[in-house]
């Protein structure tokens, strides 16, 4: 798989650090203290997450998603993922991954990558696709998923709908056994450097950067509907307000056959690593040190670790063993459960995640990319475009150009999506009779 030719942050992010430093009460005393806590607290989870291993992702079947315990859904988002169940029956999904197969069967010509044995396909609108994404019991995952977001105390966000989902149209892989897969390391999408550099979107981490991380809530939506993830423009750099990342299995996929991994436990990792760039080891000390004092506030230097300059643009974060020692990647990036056809994966937008570079079973590894996205005015006019992409057979938006789709033979058409809230969820209006 190819990989990204990355340079070092521009010398300007150095001013930016200093604009965020200045933007919080006494920061440098209370974000210190807040490290010293982060570490502490990390050397704990980390040997914890290391020791379950997939134990740590939660598991439900859609058939409980009106009755999941309080507790369960706390767990479900402080790890900041989970499997959830037989959401489509195994006979549909399979029949999905048959109709994919015919397609780029009959299309060899479709974008994909590697050139000479197509795995990742840069394809939107297969009929396989339009149906899974209209699928009631996948809009009601989504709807599912996107209310464990709310506004804490008085706040309010206008024009918010958690009970409507949107569709996001995203593309699928068909992955060989046997071919090593290095392009998709531990990252998080959803904005790189504008998680610092974009003022609304700084706000979803505010406690963070005020020292207060224990108070951090990554399900409050205050900021999140408004932030902008992409002020760079870059291609696969999504627009949109996403709550969970997922896909659905039309596979079977276990560990070690090329798989999700995540680090579970997004709260942790969201305070690390927003704070990580204020930090640097004294002299003579180990990057690796959990101790507080082997750590010094450190302004000085335009590096935001995992940050990567991009041509105009900026990738990441990309947390490392080398950059965010602390997070103990090697050991806690757990794959998830064993999937079967019709089960689906999600992870918080801010989990760090990865694709296993090995694929040592005997199968491929299909999934589609289906996130849940809900209602607010940002997301339902990018799915207005979105929606005349699909029209006109070509990339949405948020994608790099490609020959299209219009072409092919067994492309998705509108009459596919065949009830109505899917048709809303990709922007059709609904006749009432």
């Amino acid at each position: 798989m190819a990989t990204f030719n990355v340079g070092p942050c521009p010398p300007r992010f150095v001013e930016l650090k200093k604009e965020i430093a200045a933007s919080y009460p006494d920061f440098e005393a209370r974000v210190t203290k807040a490290w010293g806590e982060i570490l502490e607290a990390l050397d704990s989870r980390t040997k914890d997450i290391a020791q379950k291993g997939s134990q740590n992702v939660p598991e439900v079947n859609f058939s409980e998603l009106g009755s999941v315990s309080e507790e369960r859904v706390k767990d479900i988002k402080e790890k900041g993922c989970v499997v959830i169940r037989d959401v489509v029956d195994d006979e549909e999904a399979k029949e999905w991954h048959a109709w994919l197969r015919e397609y780029v069967t009959k299309n060899p010509d479709v974008d994909g990558t590697p050139e000479h044995d197509k795995q990742f396909f840069q394809l939107y609108w297969t009929k396989s696709q339009i149906r899974a994404r209209a699928h009631p019991n996948v809009l009601e995952t989504s709807k599912w998923l996107n209310q464990m977001y709310h506004v804490r105390g008085d706040d309010n966000v206008d024009e918010v709908d958690l009970s409507t989902p949107l569709t996001y149209a995203d593309r699928f892989r068909m992955r060989h056994p046997g071919v090593g897969w290095n392009s998709f390391p531990p990252h998080i999408d959803g904005g790189s450097i504008e998680r610092w550099e974009d003022q609304v979107f700084r706000g979803c981490f505010a406690e963070i950067l005020s020292g207060d991380w224990r108070a951090h809530d990554p399900y409050d939506l205050r900021n999140r509907v408004n932030a902008r993830s992409s002020l760079y423009k870059r291609p696969n750099q999504a627009t949109v307000f996403r709550t969970y990342q997922g896909w659905l299995a039309l596979s079977e996929t276990g560990p070690n056959e090329g798989t999700l991994q995540v680090f579970p436990s997004v709260h942790l990792s969201n305070a690390y690593i927003l704070l990580r760039p204020f930090f640097s080891p004294r002299d003579e000390k180990s990057a690796e040190s959990f101790d507080p004092a082997d750590w010094k506030f450190d302004i000085s230097d335009p590096d935001f670790p995992g940050i990567y300059a991009l041509g105009q643009a900026f990738i990441g974060p990309r947390p490392s063993t080398k950059k965010h020692p602390h997070l103990r990647l090697d050991e806690t990036m757990v794959p998830v459960p064993k999937v079967y056809p019709g089960d689906m994966v999600f992870w918080h937008c801010d989990v760090v995640h990865a694709v296993e570079q090995e694929h040592v079973g005997k199968a491929d590894s299909t999934v589609m990319y289906i996130p849940a996205v809900p209602y607010t005015p940002t997301n339902a006019a990018y799915v207005q475009k979105q929606r005349e992409s699909f029209l006109q057979g070509v990339a949405p938006p948020d994608f790099p150009a490609t020959k299209g789709e219009a072409h092919c033979a067994g492309v998705g058409k509108a009459e596919d999506i065949d009830n109505p809230a899917g048709k809303r969820a990709m922007g059709f209006t609904i006749e009432v009779a």
